[in-house]
């Protein structure tokens, strides 16, 4: 039983991280300094880490190529989809999305998608930059 878990600690000591380091290597007394530094090219900020293949982002509508079967309405779990009737068309509410990747898995026509972007935070969950249509 302890074997799996030795393995897994092993496994996650060599990999490398995930996530993005902090911008710089140590913590700067003061964030507007260290800014300025950067901007005299006497620091550097370290590189974003890219998104890994499959990454699970804000989900891309071609609304064009959709026929209006519903389908990615029935196997939202977040009820994130809404059927417009009048255009037949979708709206997806990305505040409400949980990322699951369903919809897209269901579509006939293959129009979601999920994108590289994640960078999705807002204080207004009906802004146009949260609302897919």
């Amino acid at each position: 039983m302890a074997l799996p878990m030795i393995r897994e600690i092993f496994a996650q000591v060599f990999k490398r991280p995930a996530t993005n380091p902090f911008p710089a290597r140590f913590l700067p007394p003061s964030v507007t300094e260290f800014l300025k530094k950067v901007g005299a090219g006497e620091a550097t900020i370290n590189p974003p880490v890219a998104t890994p293949p499959n990454f699970r982002g804000k989900i891309v509508y071609d609304r064009d190529g959709c026929i209006g079967c519903n389908l990615c309405i029935r196997v939202c779990p977040a009820h994130a989809i809404e059927f417009i009737p009048e255009t037949k068309r979708i709206r997806i509410y990305v505040a409400q999305c949980i990322f699951c990747s369903q919809c897209n898995d269901i579509c006939p026509k293959g129009v979601l998608t999920m994108s590289p972007e994640f960078l999705l935070a807002t204080e207004d969950r009906f802004a146009e930059s949260q609302i897919v249509e």
